[in-house]
């Protein structure tokens, strides 16, 4: 049987490859894939299917998360979460809750207020109708975190950043080298506390700190200048000049379209504002796009191998976009089966289409590049002979 030629690089295959530098996936396509699942989890208060969602986004999570150290913020964006849901709940039980309900279930001492608090208490009656939908309101907002950490822990920043339009680079080069700094200070702290508590020295209170700082920020100061003379040798800061009306168009695109994703974010968020936000928020990027696309004009950089919107990228986009649209959908077709009623209690149900459209999400697990895992450590037993 005749063997297969070598296989064009960049070509798409549908099992997904071991992930390297050529062909890491583009940070924008995560964040665009968990913003699509964080807007499905804003269109329902459904408690199954906000579990499914925060099931998709852990299973992605753990199947495509490297070794970094910034992936594994997923488990604190988790935890937040749940102290999201638990400071919900207490609100709920010791400030009230505008829902009437009919099931009580403890009352509380009741604190008098002024009158010029009307509608305001703090305890009195608990009812499960007020329970019940402070734990959907809840579910929700932790949900919607947990999406925004499964970007952040499958999305490199360093990348991200490195992506920005020409117009933002100088707020990207900032940030990177604040992300950069930050480890290194830490590492600082932790060698010298060390070798402090080696020298049997003490490595607390205000005199320890004192003698750990200074180290610290000397350490900061040189490599702020060693950083300054090696932007300063590589043209950083060199501008073009552009014509004055290319820049109050730039400022027009950019306001307006900002303006418009705004709006456009408030009406997929809205409870009523589906029909014009999605339109709105498409018109919005558009126009912010353009701006930063004429702004990116004056900034005269080169780019360092820039990462690549591939087959794979847009996939990943695609399904995240895809729920976000179905969920809309199934929000104006079936709004019941969406929003659980709370007067009066009533067992949710699963709906199916929604939760085949959630399914979609774990489409990146299948389609985007395997990371690599780390190469165990020779053994060490001896060999008999």
């Amino acid at each position: 049987m005749r063997e297969r030629g070598p296989r064009r690089p960049g070509a798409f295959t549908l099992r997904a490859p071991a992930a390297g530098r050529s062909n890491a996936l583009h940070a924008g396509a995560w964040w665009l894939w968990a913003l699509g699942l964080a807007t499905a989890a804003s269109r329902t208060t459904n408690p199954l299917l906000l579990g499914l969602l925060v099931g998709v986004a852990g299973y992605v999570v753990a199947a495509r998360r490297t070794d970094a150290p910034w992936a594994r913020s997923y488990g604190a964006f988790v935890k937040l979460g749940l102290m999201v849901l638990v400071i919900r709940l207490v609100f709920s039980v010791f400030l009230g809750s505008p829902i009437p309900g009919q099931h009580v279930l403890f009352t509380l001492p009741e604190v008098p207020l002024p009158d010029w608090a009307k509608g305001v208490r703090v305890g009195g009656k608990v009812t499960a109708e007020q329970l019940v939908f402070a734990l959907y309101d809840g579910l929700k907002l932790a949900t919607l975190l947990i999406c925004v950490g499964a970007a952040n822990a499958l999305a490199n920043p360093a990348r991200l950043l490195k992506s920005l339009p020409g117009a933002l680079y100088e707020a990207g080069v900032a940030v990177v080298v604040a992300m950069t700094f930050a480890p290194n200070m830490v590492s600082d702290v932790v060698r010298l506390r060390t070798a402090r508590r080696l020298r049997g020295r003490p490595t607390g209170g205000v005199r320890a700190l004192l003698q750990i700082g200074l180290p610290v920020l000397e350490g900061a100061l040189e490599r702020s200048v060693a950083l300054a003379a090696s932007m300063d040798a590589r043209g950083y800061g060199r501008t073009a000049r552009v014509p004055p009306a290319v820049r109050h168009v730039t400022t027009a695109l950019t306001l307006g379209g900002l303006l418009g994703v705004c709006a456009g974010t408030y009406g997929l968020l809205a409870a009523e504002g589906a029909g014009y936000g999605l339109w709105v928020l498409l018109i919005g990027l558009v126009a912010a796009m353009g701006g930063l696309r004429l702004g990116g004009l004056r900034s005269v950089r080169t780019r360092y191998r820039p990462d690549r919107w591939g087959a794979r990228a847009w996939l990943v986009a695609g399904s995240g976009a895809a729920v976000a649209g179905l969920m809309i959908r199934a929000g104006s077709h079936d709004p019941a089966a969406l929003h659980p009623g709370v007067l009066p209690l009533v067992v949710p149900e699963f709906p199916v289409w929604p939760a085949l459209s959630v399914l979609v999400g774990l489409l990146p697990a299948f389609v985007a590049p395997v990371p690599a895992t780390p190469s165990a450590p020779p053994s060490s037993s001896p060999q008999g002979t």
